[in-house]
């Protein structure tokens, strides 16, 4: 039992290195790519102590070179999921009893492993697995990554500090147990900090998980494995499992231990994991906390007094980096007509002087999107746009996938608000624009929050307070994550908590107290130091 009331080191947001030329990071992750590049490797279930190959396996590669493959992985079948779940049933019996602070120093640890050590091996492998420039890697696989691991120690300890109102004669306390069961995560290819921190999250609570990593993301997620482990995450704390994502989910949620599922992915599946669990609710120990963030159609507004370069770099930023395939990218701009033929002047300059190829040229913004299912999607609305009379591509509209998948960052003008590419969530380097009226702005507003089944992020930007604030009123629901004169995306630990409603998810903010609380169940402990020996209350006497 603890001795003293422990403080943990202060959360700090890890500075982003530049990789700027002839900088010795620079020179370690290319060196670390170009090792990760020419190896293939292996990678095994684990499950337990034990790491498991079942010789079914899948091949890695890179989605801006699809033909060089840099690894393989093992696909479980049923027995291994069932097993996983024993195994984080059986870890759960010392791992729920371990001291908070111990939990603490494994991920603690395990920050500081990526900071040092492993920071070029786990930027070199989400350029490689995700086709992630090094900048969207750094911000992402390194600092998000440990921001999360050193936040959410500090957010643990900031709950564990919230106790009841107690006096002389009773002594309340309230213990955030962690929850009775596992927890399942399902975690999405676009985020190496969101794979780790699904799993991460609920296993510092106490809880014990099975681990469902997204299979374009196994590469990376490998390097989060060996990170975990050095750290001292005891085996069976966190398993991890490949394959069918639907035999997998129907073997979680058929246990009566399933106590809950940390997700990120899409919007219809999320909903068919909801449904499933509702039908098998009366078979469950007890009622699981079910905690997702989906999908994004994220908006620009622009008011007639917003600056135009502003406005060109938070479209162009927000659509285009790491390819859009951010929930959080942006997807469908509002521009006023007075400021469109600057806005349109800028985007052609900006977006044609992008280059485009592999993430080990640092000279290129703009790499591969994912496979070639999201290339073939991307490119379908690409061609229907060119036919449509509504729509018209005035950037891009061409693609490649004969060496990587590879989609020119695409400008769609429509004159219908409620075009299809308005509305539909695309994950891809395209953004659709609609040019609205000035003396529309209203109504505009009312637009933006009407057309959308999502409400994740957006942005306004305005140089008129006035309008600014009408904006954010009339915008409430239209998204969990509101910016100002700045770009949809990019949301940092400890400052912007994420997550949105609506379509978008449960809304339970990855990155602050609000999500850490979903997985843990408290028990309140009154001790009452004098306790009576009379059943009689005063007012019964004369």
């Amino acid at each position: 039992m603890p001795k003293g009331f422990f403080h943990v080191p202060k959360a700090v947001n890890e500075p982003v290195k530049s990789y700027a030329p002839n900088s010795p990071e620079k020179a370690a992750v290319l060196a670390a790519y170009k090792k990760m590049w020419n190896e293939t490797i292996d990678v095994p279930m684990y499950i337990g102590s034990e790491q498991i190959k079942t010789g079914n396996t899948r091949t890695m590669s890179a989605p801006h070179d699809h033909q060089h493959i840099v690894g393989t992985y093992h696909l479980a079948e049923k027995s291994h999921v069932e097993k996983a779940i024993a195994s984080a049933l059986d870890a759960r019996k010392k791992w729920s009893q371990m001291p908070w602070e111990h939990r603490a120093a494994i991920f603690l640890k395990a920050a500081e492993l990526i900071a040092g050590p492993y920071r070029a091996r786990i930027n070199a492998a989400t350029m490689i697995a995700q086709s992630k420039t090094i900048f969207q890697a750094e911000i992402d696989a390194s600092c998000e990554l440990i921001d999360f691991l050193r936040y959410n120690v500090e957010f643990m300890t900031q709950i564990y500090q919230d106790q009841p109102t107690s006096n002389s004669d009773v002594w309340n306390k309230v213990e955030y147990r962690p929850l009775e069961g596992f927890v399942y995560a399902i975690t999405p290819f676009n985020f190496t900090a969101i794979a780790a921190n699904l799993p991460a999250s609920a296993a510092l609570m106490g809880n014990t998980v099975v681990w469902k990593p997204s299979d374009s993301q196994v590469f990376s997620a490998k390097i989060i494995i060996d990170v975990f482990r050095e750290a001292g995450v005891p085996d069976g704390v966190i398993n991890v499992v490949f394959g069918d994502p639907v035999m997998i989910t129907d073997t979680v949620l058929a246990s009566p231990d399933f106590a809950g599922v940390h997700y990120t992915g899409s919007t219809f599946v999320f909903k068919e994991i909801w449904k499933k669990i509702g039908t098998q609710i009366h078979s469950y120990k007890t009622y699981p906390r079910i905690v997702g963030e989906t999908g994004g159609k994220d908006f620009v507004v622009a008011h007639p007094s917003a600056n135009v370069k502003q406005v060109v770099t938070g479209i162009t930023r927000g659509a285009f980096e790491f390819q859009g395939q951010k929930c959080s990218a942006a997807s469908r701009a509002y521009i006023p007509q007075s400021l469109w033929p600057a806005v349109k002047e800028q985007l052609i300059i900006d977006v044609n002087s992008m280059k485009m190829g592999s993430p080990e040229d640092f000279s290129n913004f703009i790499t591969a999107v994912i496979h070639e299912g999201s290339f073939d999607k991307l490119a379908s609305y690409i061609d229907q746009a060119k036919k449509d009379a509504d729509a018209e591509i005035i950037l891009g509209g061409n693609y490649d996938k004969s060496k990587g998948y590879f989609i020119e960052p695409t400008v769609i003008v429509t004159t219908n608000p409620k075009y299809t590419t308005m509305e539909t969530e695309l994950f891809g380097p395209v953004i659709t624009i609609y040019v609205y009226e000035d003396a529309k702005w209203n109504q505009t507003l009312k637009l933006v929050d009407e057309t959308s089944e999502y409400a994740l992020t957006g942005a306004i930007f305005s140089q008129d307070r006035y309008a600014t604030i009408e904006a954010t009123k009339a915008l409430e629901n239209a998204a969990g994550n509101f910016y100002i004169n700045d770009k949809p995306t990019g949301a940092v630990v400890g400052m912007q908590p994420f997550g949105g409603a609506r379509a978008s998810g449960t809304n339970d903010k990855a990155g602050s107290m609000q999500n850490l609380l979903r997985w843990v169940s408290p028990r309140t402990i009154k001790e009452t130091f004098v306790t009576p020996e009379d059943y009689r209350y005063p007012f019964l006497g004369e």
